[in-house]
C-alpha cells in the first residue's frame, strides 16, 4: 500500500517553490520521501544525495522539504486526529499505543474547539493537552472535558485524552508508551491548519500535574508553556533547568502534602527563582503554594497565563541536562543533537548549556551527579548537585539562517576555549536530517557544525610554541586543526601539535 500511495504523491506534485526545483529533482525528492517513510516506520534514515545551498534558496527549499515530509505523513497508514470540531459536540477519537511499550492500550481522547458558537476554520487556534487525574479513569476523563469546556476556557484546541490502563506504573502520563503519543499529537498537530505550532500547552491535576511537569522539563522545545496543577515532582524527575524559554506555571494547595506536593512546590519556586535571577526573561513563571488550600485549587488561572506566552523556536540561551524518563533519553534538544553521549553511567548526565551572541556560540558541556539530601515517605525530595566539565562525546549544533549571518564565520568556544571559528556551508542533508529528527516547520535547519568534545577537552588555552610551517618536526608529529581534525597541508594559524596549541608561522 504505501507504494502505491509513493507513487499517486509522485504523480501529483504541488508547484514547486522556485529556488528548489533545480536542487530538488525527482530522484532527490524519491530519496526523500522513502527517507521520511522509513523514520515514521522506525526504521533507519536513507541516504539522500547531498547539495549544497546558496543562501537565496534556503527558504524555498525548506517549503520543498516541508512540503515533502508533509506528504510523507498524510499518505502514512496511521490513526490520524479525528476531523476537528467544536469541543461542545465532544466528538472523540482514539489511539491504539504499541504493544510492546504497553499490552491492550487504547487511548481514547475527546478533539475540538471550545471557542463558541463554532470554531472559524481559516484561523490557527492554541493546543492544549489535559492530563487527568489518578482516580477512576471514566469519571476522571468526563471530569476533564468537563473542566476543559468551562473552566479552563483560554479560546483553543483541547486534546483530552484517557489513561488507557489505570492501574501501577501504566497509570502515568511520562512513561515511554505515552512519549509515544504525545509525539505523535505534536506531529500531526505540526501539520494541522487550525494548530499555531508556536503555542502549544501541557496541562494538568495531580497525576497529570506530575505528568506534565515532567514533560514539561523533556519536550520544552516543542512548547510554549506548561501548567501542572496540585502537584509537584522532585526536580530531579524534572529539572528545571531545562524549562528555560517556557512559561511555567506550578499551583499547589498550602495544606496538600500527599507525597509532598507542598513542599515540591515551594521548592520549585525556589529553583526558579535562583534561575530567573541568573538569567534574566528565560525562567518565566508562576509558582504558587496557595495558603489555605488543600489539593483542590481554583483551576481557572493556569491556561489564560499561559495563553499569553508564545514559542521561542531559536532562543539564544538553551540549557539541556539530558536524562532519561522511563528509561529513553532525547535525542535531541531546541538545536542541540547528540552523536554520543557524554556520559554513559546512569548515576550521571550530560548537561549542555548554549549561549548566543550573533554570530559566536559559548557552549558549556558539564556533567552533574545528583546526590539525596532529604526523603520523606520513603520519596527522595532533595538534591544536591556536583558539576565537573565533560571530557567526552559528541554533538552537533544546528544554525539558523535567521539567528546566524551564514555568509559570515561562526564561532564557537567549548568550556573556555575556542574550537571552531570558520564558515558554515548550508546543505540540503541538514535540511532533511533536522526535518526527520524534530518534525517541527520552526525547526528544518539548513546548516550545522559538529563539535568532538573529547578531541576538545585535551586542548590547551596557552600557546605553546611557534613552529615554522615548513618544519618537519611538526609535520611528522601530526598537525591538527581545533576540531580535532588532520591537516596535510597547514597554512599559518592556530594548530594542535603533539597535545599542545602551536602558531605555525
Amino acid at each position: 500500500m504505501k507504494k502505491i500511495l509513493t507513487i499517486l504523491f509522485f504523480g501529483s506534485l504541488a508547484a514547486v517553490p522556485s529556488g528548489a526545483q533545480e536542487i530538488i529533482d525527482s530522484q532527490r525528492e524519491k530519496e526523500i520521501y522513502d527517507r521520511f517513510v522509513s523514520v515514521l516506520d522506525g526504521g533507519e534514515a536513507g541516504d539522500v544525495a547531498d547539495a549544497m545551498l546558496s543562501h537565496n534558496d534556503i527558504s524555498s527549499v525548506r517549503e520543498k522539504v516541508w512540503g515533502i515530509w508533509k506528504s510523507a505523513v498524510e499518505n502514512y497508514e496511521e490513526e490520524k486526529l479525528i476531523e476537528l470540531d467544536i469541543l461542545e459536540n465532544r466528538k472523540s477519537g482514539s489511539w491504539v499505543l504499541p504493544s510492546s511499550l504497553e499490552p491492550n492500550a487504547t487511548m481514547p481522547y475527546y478533539y475540538g474547539c471550545n471557542e463558541y458558537p463554532s470554531f472559524d476554520a481559516e484561523k490557527r487556534y492554541p493546543l492544549f493537552l489535559y492530563m487527568h487525574g489518578s482516580g477512576d479513569k471514566a469519571q476522571e476523563w468526563e471530569t476533564g472535558i468537563g473542566l476543559s469546556l468551562r473552566r479552563f476556557y483560554s479560546p483553543g484546541i483541547y486534546f483530552v485524552p484517557q489513561i488507557p490502563n489505570a492501574y501501577g506504573e501504566y497509570y502515568r502520563w511520562a512513561i515511554q508508551s505515552k512519549q509515544w503519543a504525545w509525539e505523535k499529537l505534536l506531529r500531526l498537530a505540526f501539520l494541522s491548519k487550525n494548530i499555531d505550532p508556536n503555542k502549544i500547552y501541557f496541562f494538568g491535576i495531580s497525576e497529570g500535574a506530575y505528568g506534565s511537569q515532567r514533560l514539561a522539563s523533556f519536550y520544552a522545545d516543542y512548547l510554549a508553556g506548561a501548567g501542572p496543577m496540585a502537584g509537584g515532582e522532585p526536580l530531579k524527575n524534572a529539572p528545571m533547568e531545562n524549562v528555560a524559554n517556557i512559561a511555567f506555571s506550578l499551583r499547589t494547595g498550602a495544606l496538600d502534602d500527599g507525597f509532598g506536593r507542598n513542599i515540591l512546590t515551594q521548592k520549585a519556586l525556589e529553583v526558579a527563582d535562583e534561575l530567573e535571577a541568573a538569567h534574566p526573561g528565560y525562567y518565566n513563571h508562576n509558582i504558587e503554594v496557595i495558603e489555605g488550600e488543600g489539593h483542590t485549587i481554583d483551576y481557572k488561572p493556569t491556561t489564560p497565563w499561559l495563553a499569553q506566552f508564545t514559542r521561542d523556536a531559536h532562543p539564544d540561551y538553551v540549557y539541556w541536562e539530558n536524562y532519561a524518563m522511563y528509561g529513553r533519553y532525547r535525542e535531541a534538544f531546541y538545536n542541540i543533537k547528540v552523536i554520543a553521549n557524554s556520559t554513559t553511567s546512569s548515576n550521571a548526565r550530560a548537561c549542555y548549556e548554549l549561549k548566543r551572541d550573533g554570530n559566536t556560540i559559548e557552549l558549556n558541556a558539564n556533567i552533574v551527579n545528583y546526590s539525596t539530601t532529604y526523603t520523606q515517605g520513603g520519596i527522595e525530595m532533595f538534591f544536591s548537585k556536583k558539576y565537573s566539565k565533560a571530557r567526552k562525546g559528541k554533538i552537533r549544533i544546528y544554525l539558523n539562517e535567521n539567528e546566524y549571518d551564514l555568509s559570515q564565520p561562526v564561532r564557537i568556544i567549548l568550556n573556555g576555549n575556542e574550537i571552531f571559528n570558520g564558515m558554515v556551508e548550508p546543505t540540503l542533508e541538514t535540511m532533511v536530517e533536522s526535518c526527520a529528527l524534530f518534525y517541527d516547520p520552526e525547526r528544518l535547519f539548513p546548516a550545522a557544525v559538529d563539535v568532538d568534545i573529547a578531541a576538545m577537552s585535551a586542548v590547551p588555552t596557552s600557546i605553546d610554541t611557534v613552529y615554522d610551517t615548513a618544519d618537519d618536526n611538526a609535520v611528522q608529529k601530526g598537525i591538527y586543526d581545533l576540531q580535532g581534525r588532520k591537516i596535510e597541508n597547514p597554512t599559518k594559524g592556530i594548530y594542535i601539535i603533539d597535545g599542545e596549541k602551536v602558531i605555525l608561522k
